[in-house]
């Protein structure tokens, strides 16, 4: 017989002060890219310790794309085995019926949270998810090449491209024919969305469907970034950038073989971890500006929530482990043995923080150039849409089709799902 809420939750309350009077058996779900799932599991070490429930950690694929799919087959089928979800921070408007409101467990600490992160795991009054850290990608650059070629860091796509080419073919004559100028992630998925949102709102050319629901990718601006980008791909950038994902960019880059890339802050760490051939010869800065008056840096807003399934048979223990992921101690050690940008405002100002990794004070200048995926104008149709914008413009880079003749397919497309209405 299960032991109902009430009586779970009264067990807890026991249990956390002082005591262990029920020890539950719980399993978390989570993806990985770098070592995130091996600090992860000395995180849930330390929350054994101290609670006496178990954790264990069922891994899931480095595809973001793919991690959803499964989320959305196991919740849809009622699954119990799983108590709690890593989350991407788009995915909150498309679940929120399968996860447990954590406003209540969550009131005393929600106000230490960027507001804007709280507001975007939330879904018709009802906080969905905790955050765990944040993100928005930068754009990373050689400082020993750009010293070398006596360059500076690059502020627009266009001084991108130029810079890259020649410090690319330098080095290629001296020797290293394995270099390229820049490497991001191409592949099929939604780390291409992530990556064209940005050429795109760079530009001027809006964010494919704006917060009003109107469908505005097929526009001039959005035709020049995504045309342009596929003029790197074979140029700048390696064929195989059309299969690369976080990791293989970062490969690529952590062997020393690419002048600049486009990825996540977890990168910065292990770019300057032991045995990296770019240790202490890298910075970040700000993604590019597109051309055009509209012209800015942009990054998309990424983030990881963990979030409590409404079909856990252990809701109070879920909740608690969801409690101690986004606690501030363990965004701190995260910050710190991972370079994971902290939801929690305060700890920007931790000087434990900035003297592990410099670089998370300076971050808060990337975040504010964030622009957020439209997964809460298009709600549950996000998945699709994300889908149908990463073809069309992984046709693109592939050759198949120009920009125009994509995107405007695209607009078709996007039309027929939203009909009168997202």
């Amino acid at each position: 017989m299960k032991i109902n809420k009430m009586l779970v939750g009264l067990l807890t309350s026991v249990a956390l002060g002082g005591g262990v009077a029920h020890a539950a058996e719980l399993a978390m779900v989570s993806g990985d890219t770098g070592t995130g799932l091996e600090f992860l599991r000395g995180q849930l070490d330390r929350f054994e310790e101290e609670t006496g429930h178990t954790v264990t950690i069922v891994p899931m694929p480095s595809s973001t794309s793919d991690q959803f799919g499964q989320y959305r087959l196991w919740l849809a089928a009622g699954n119990s085995d799983i108590d709690v979800y890593q989350t991407d921070v788009i995915w909150a408007p498309q679940l929120a019926d399968q996860f447990l409101d954590l406003s209540e467990a969550a009131a005393d600490v929600v106000d230490d949270h960027f507001p804007s992160i709280i507001e975007s795991q939330t879904v018709d009054g009802k906080l969905v998810a905790l955050p765990a850290f944040t993100d928005a990608p930068a754009l990373y650059y050689r400082t020993d090449l750009l010293e070398k070629y006596g360059k500076e860091v690059p502020q627009t796509w266009a001084e991108l491209e130029e810079t890259a080419m020649e410090i690319m073919e330098g080095e290629r004559e001296e020797g290293n024919q394995d270099m390229w100028g820049f490497v991001f992630q191409g592949n099929s998925y939604e780390g291409l969305t992530c990556n064209a949102l940005e050429w795109v709102a760079s530009h001027g050319g809006g964010q494919i469907v704006e917060a009003d629901g109107t469908i505005s990718i097929n526009n001039p601006q959005a035709i020049e970034a995504v045309e342009q980008a596929a003029g790197w791909v074979g140029t700048i950038a390696p064929e195989g950038v059309l299969g690369y994902m976080e990791e293989e960019s970062r490969g690529v880059w952590q062997l020393g073989n690419a002048v600049f890339m486009r990825n996540w802050p977890y990168a910065y760490a292990l770019g300057n971890s032991d045995g990296s051939a770019i240790a202490g010869d890298f910075d970040v800065a700000p993604l590019p500006a597109g051309s055009g008056e509209e012209g800015r840096s942009a990054a998309t807003l990424g983030g990881w929530n963990v979030a409590v399934s409404k079909y856990s048979p252990d809701p109070e223990a879920a909740i608690e482990l969801a409690m101690f992921l986004s606690s501030a101690d363990v965004q701190k050690e995260r910050a710190i043995n991972q370079s994971n940008l902290p939801t929690i405002e305060s700890l920007y100002d931790d000087a434990e923080i900035a003297e592990a990794q410099p670089i998370i004070p300076n971050w808060k200048e990337i975040f504010q150039n964030a622009v957020p995926r439209p997964s809460a104008p298009t709600q549950s149709n996000y998945n699709e849409v994300s889908s149908m914008f990463w073809g069309a413009v992984h046709e693109t880079l592939s050759g198949n089709g120009t920009a125009a003749e994509n995107l405007e397919l695209l607009e078709l497309d996007l039309a027929d799902i939203k009909g009168d209405s997202w």
